[in-house]
């Protein structure tokens, strides 16, 4: 069965009030919406039987639908999407949470990991949402790097890079690794790469292991080899920082909507569709709104997120924060803030990449 299709064009005044006040009834009040309700609302004496009338027109543009016979109804996430796209009117933010994010989000002393995490804060906080941020990739020049072995299979990168932070990332060493392959290895690597950036890397070391395979051990550069993907892989080289998750999981929610909520935090957590998230957002410009399976990412959740990308100072997107929620959330305010703290956000790192 097709799933039907509806635009504004498909809706006279009155229906279009009706869908109107019924979303904005049920995103306040998270209930099915009755026609007596939407009455005592409408702008023109209408009778709750002619409201009947319209909810089941609606129904069948596949906007809205009933949970329980004789029930109010509610959106659907194709009337959500209708409604946001050509309803929803987005406000500014408010004086007092703009004062709070450029209070809280700054500091002196504040470098980039610092702001991103109390943007995480922040967003969790004032939206009573999870926040994501995805930071942005490292283009700061290597110093130097170690190999550690955690355990016959794993083992730790240390990167240390020119501005003096230090990255830890974990990845599956080749079988039978030793300690001589890995300083090997790590020696090898230090003298082709400092000065380098992560995006640099990957050319530089497959060429370098071309021209000089007879020198490496071939533990060594099966090391790094296998590390290449962990350095220079697009998905790899972004950190997603997650904040708030308890939000999302109230004392009302039934066993069932916990476990989809469970099986968001696993993706998350497996970095999952991670460079979609930032895709998402390269594909339009300013705050982008995913209702429920739009994203695939969230498709099992029930969940909504409103993204946006941040920039540096030469307007390239470099990351992107977000706020995940229910479908029913007050998107008319989250939309600004999401919006203001990603322009502030991305003016603070310019600063500071410039220094």
């Amino acid at each position: 069965m097709t799933m039907p299709s509806a635009n504004l064009s498909d809706m006279n005044d009155r229906s279009r009030e009706v869908f109107r006040l019924l979303v904005e009834n049920y995103l306040e009040t998270g209930e099915p919406v009755g026609s007596r309700t939407l009455s005592r609302a409408m702008s023109e004496t209408v009778s709750a039987a002619t409201i009947r009338n319209t909810m089941q027109d609606l129904e069948f543009l596949g906007l809205l639908n009933s949970p329980h016979i004789s029930a109010g109804r509610i959106p659907t996430q194709l009337g959500l999407r209708l409604f946001v796209d050509g309803f929803l009117e987005v406000g500014s933010i408010t004086t007092p949470e703009r004062q709070e994010i450029e209070r809280n989000l700054d500091g002196p002393d504040s470098d980039i990991a610092s702001i991103l995490n109390k943007a995480g804060d922040l967003l969790s906080g004032l939206t009573h949402g999870a926040s994501l941020v995805l930071a942005p990739k490292s283009q700061t020049p290597i110093r130097h790097l170690e190999f550690v072995s955690l355990n016959a299979s794993r083992t730790l990168v240390v990167l240390v890079f020119a501005d003096g932070q230090v990255e830890n990332r974990i990845f599956e060493a080749p079988t039978g690794m030793t300690p001589s392959a890995m300083r090997e290895a790590a020696n090898f690597l230090n003298a082709i790469l400092e000065g380098k950036t992560l995006s640099e890397i990957k050319d530089t070391v497959s060429r370098e292991i071309l021209t000089r395979r007879q020198e490496l051990d071939q533990l060594a550069a099966q090391l790094v080899e296998s590390g290449i993907a962990l350095w220079s892989g697009e998905d790899q080289n972004a950190q997603l920082i997650v904040k708030g998750r308890s939000n999302l999981i109230e004392e009302d929610v039934e066993q069932q909507d916990i476990d989809r909520i469970k099986i968001l935090f696993d993706d998350l957590e497996r970095k999952r569709d991670l460079v979609q998230l930032l895709d998402l957002t390269e594909t339009g410009d300013g705050v982008r709104v995913f209702i429920g399976s739009e994203n695939k990412l969230f498709s099992l959740s029930g969940s909504s997120l409103v993204v946006s990308p941040y920039m540096n100072a030469e307007k390239k997107i470099i990351g992107a924060l977000g706020v995940i929620g229910p479908t029913r959330q007050n998107y008319g305010r989250i939309v600004p803030i999401v919006d203001y703290t990603a322009q502030l956000v991305g003016r603070m790192l310019s600063q500071r990449q410039a220094r």
